[in-house]
């Protein structure tokens, strides 16, 4: 503060009022949302693409995608967490059954 009584305008070329007018942002760490913005679209494209090969996980988050998609696998087909088992329960045997039985 006491920069500003040897000059109370900014003056060009003067480190003292550059380092005074610099503003801090504290980024994604100020944020409200509960992981960085990065994190957040590759979550989302990747459930986008879930969607896009008619998988439904039953949520947003990577680890139900990548479940979904883990399950679908096994099953031959899109993983639809609304109509089927949860994927913790899906696994080769499981699968052989759902295929003959058709669901």
């Amino acid at each position: 503060m006491k920069h500003w009584e040897h000059h109370p305008e900014p003056v060009e070329g003067c480190f003292g009022c550059k380092g005074l007018s610099i503003q801090m942002n504290t980024g994604d760490a100020h944020s409200q949302r509960s992981m960085p913005t990065k994190a957040f679209n590759k979550e989302l494209d990747a459930y986008k693409a879930a969607r896009a090969q008619g998988i439904q996980p039953a949520g947003t988050s990577m680890k139900k995608i990548q479940e979904a998609v883990k399950a679908s696998e096994i099953l031959g087909k899109p993983y639809d967490s609304s109509k089927m088992a949860p994927t913790k329960h899906i696994n080769k045997q499981s699968a052989a059954v759902l295929n003959q039985l058709g669901a």
